[in-house]
């Protein structure tokens, strides 16, 4: 894509950077010259982002991790919460109540534990931005993931307050609300409902990491400084909401 932004002196830390939404996120941003901080229970071997092996689920980990990073002058003008976790497509009666715990958890639960621990600092600094991960089974509740439905559900509501209720300091909290994506999570699902998703699809197709990264990147722009509290739909047409 020929857009380009510019993102000079401004850093954003990325968490589920190791996925395939995180590494196209990584490539754009490192092209608009941002300084990148990466955390992922995977480490990522690549010279343009600092980093960090981290476990988001474990509140007081991120919290030590970031004071690293404030203690040592860095300021996080972006967020992008993109750690998350689909799980196996299958009936939700017969779903383990400790995996649908776990989805909850990872996608859900992780996005406001780092989201809390990062106000108080954009707050002391005057603004930011901040990105949640959502999806379109969020909006519409899909079959065969109830449980991660649920949780997307979860973080668009909570899009949507927060915006609103910090709208008055400079942060911007927003949602993508993504349709199935060309990333591994979405391959895991296995072949035959890969075909199924590309079949429901008016431009019968997955989406494009890139597509994604390139969305993020305007909500972090200084051309969407109007939108706080918004999802956006990135579904190829699969929307009927």
């Amino acid at each position: 894509m020929s857009v380009s932004y510019d993102f000079r002196n401004r850093t954003v830390l990325i968490t589920g950077a190791a996925g395939g939404i995180g590494s196209a996120v990584i490539d754009l941003f490192d092209r608009s010259g941002a300084q990148i901080h990466a955390w992922d229970l995977r480490p990522l071997p690549r010279n343009v982002v600092q980093s960090t092996v981290i476990d988001v689920l474990d509140r007081e980990v991120v919290a030590t991790e970031l004071n690293n990073l404030t203690n040592r002058g860095v300021r996080i003008d972006f967020l992008v919460n993109l750690a998350g976790y689909l799980g196996d497509h299958q009936n939700f009666e017969g779903h383990r109540q400790e995996d649908w715990n776990y989805i909850i958890q990872d996608n859900l639960i992780t996005v406001m534990q780092v989201t809390q621990a990062i106000l108080p600092h954009m707050r002391q600094w005057g603004g930011g931005r901040i990105i949640n991960m959502g999806s379109l089974a969020g909006n519409e509740g899909l079959t065969g993931i109830a449980a991660y439905s649920a949780a997307s559900a979860g973080i668009i509501a909570f899009t949507k307050a927060l915006g609103r209720e910090i709208v008055d300091e400079g942060i911007r909290v927003n949602c993508l609300a993504m349709g199935p994506m060309d990333t591994p999570l979405i391959h895991a699902l296995g072949p035959e409902v890969v075909q199924a998703l590309i079949n429901e699809s008016p431009m019968k197709r997955l989406g494009r990491p890139e597509e994604a990264a390139h969305l993020i990147a305007w909500l972090c722009s200084d051309a969407s400084d109007f939108n706080t509290g918004a999802v956006f739909d990135l579904s190829g047409g699969r929307a009927r909401y």
